[in-house]
């Protein structure tokens, strides 16, 4: 088990260091021209063009560029001529990268773990509904249901939730965060809306890959087997049946996961006016910012590797043949 995580470990962190040199290819190599002139976002002066150039080190080989980046996007500072030190700021308004990232964690941490709680239980209890009911009514009303919450954008399910229930009847605030440490009532109060739009994708999704495992356990042979030893159905569903049906939804779930809290939930954040890490990503996008872009970009991919080498450890905690891969 040690040797496996040693692997994992080393092949996190190769993975890691190669999202970093894409990142570094795709904004700063691929675009071509002058990389300070892009950075310095929309009519820039000629001094900030050169200030950009000399603290990233557009002058010198790409190696020195790449470790300055690294440097920024990864501590946030960066030596200066004289020992002082330059802080990662975005050139539209000058603010700190990082400090608008660290800000932003909290709002969309709380989004994504009340979220990911919501979607896993009832995606549990949907599919396992579904397939103790396969082929009757309850069944096909749950699976088109499902399949609607599948369908539905979520960008337009946020809007019409805000319009509706917000703005329209007052049922609802009308969007921002409030700290959890501030009101934990008003925190859940205004998350409730943000929560259940983020979770209706993934509820319609876990839902029927559960009831589609449930289905195939049902005929497998140690299932069989413990009927024939004379275990109730109840026991054989819910200790047999449904805890190995649950396997892959452990990697859907960790995957998913990473991926909402790495940016997913840009869209329900600036429905939503959370100020998140997604919300400051759209401003970014929105205003061509690039250090920021960056830096969030950096920050997605880190939560999704971590995301799934935690998985590949659990999977191999779980089934010790795993360990041989």
């Amino acid at each position: 088990m040690f040797a496996f995580i040693v692997r994992r470990l080393i092949g996190m962190f190769a993975v890691l260091f190669g999202v970093s040199l894409l990142v570094y290819v795709v904004f700063i190599l691929v675009p071509g021209g002058d990389p300070a002139q892009r950075m310095a976002g929309k009519n820039p002066l000629p001094a900030n063009i050169a200030n950009i150039r000399e603290k990233w080190g557009f002058d010198k080989p790409f190696y020195v560029q790449y470790v300055r980046m690294m440097q920024k996007a990864f501590t946030g500072v960066l030596p200066g001529k004289h020992g002082e030190y330059d802080i990662l700021t975005s050139f539209q308004n000058r603010q700190d990268v990082i400090h608008e990232i660290k800000r932003g964690i909290p709002a969309t941490m709380s989004l994504c773990f009340g979220a990911a709680i919501i979607w896993l239980f009832f995606g549990i209890l949907v599919g396992f509904f579904s397939a103790v009911t396969a082929g009757r009514f309850s069944d096909r009303l749950i699976t088109t249901l499902a399949l609607v919450g599948v369908s539905m954008p979520v960008a337009w399910l946020a809007i019409m939730l805000r319009y509706f229930l917000a703005e329209q009847r007052s049922l609802f605030p009308d969007g921002e965060y409030v700290p959890l440490t501030a009101d934990p009532v008003q925190w859940a109060y205004h998350l409730l809306l943000p929560w259940f739009c983020l979770s209706v994708l993934f509820i319609g999704f876990y839902g029927r890959v559960l009831r589609s495992n449930m289905l195939d356990g049902m005929n497998e042979d140690y299932v069989r087997t413990a009927k024939a030893k004379g275990l109730s159905g109840k026991r054989v569903l819910l200790r047999h049946v449904l805890r190995n049906s649950l396997i892959p939804i452990v990697t859907l779930f960790g995957l998913d996961f990473a991926a909402v809290l790495g940016g997913g939930a840009i869209l329900t954040e600036t429905v939503f006016d959370l100020k998140g890490v997604g919300w400051y990503a759209a401003q970014s996008v929105g205003d061509l910012d690039l250090p920021p872009i960056m830096g969030i970009t950096l920050y997605g991919a880190f939560f999704i590797v971590v995301f799934s080498t935690l998985v590949d450890v659990i999977y191999a905690y779980l089934d010790p043949r795993i360990r041989l891969t």
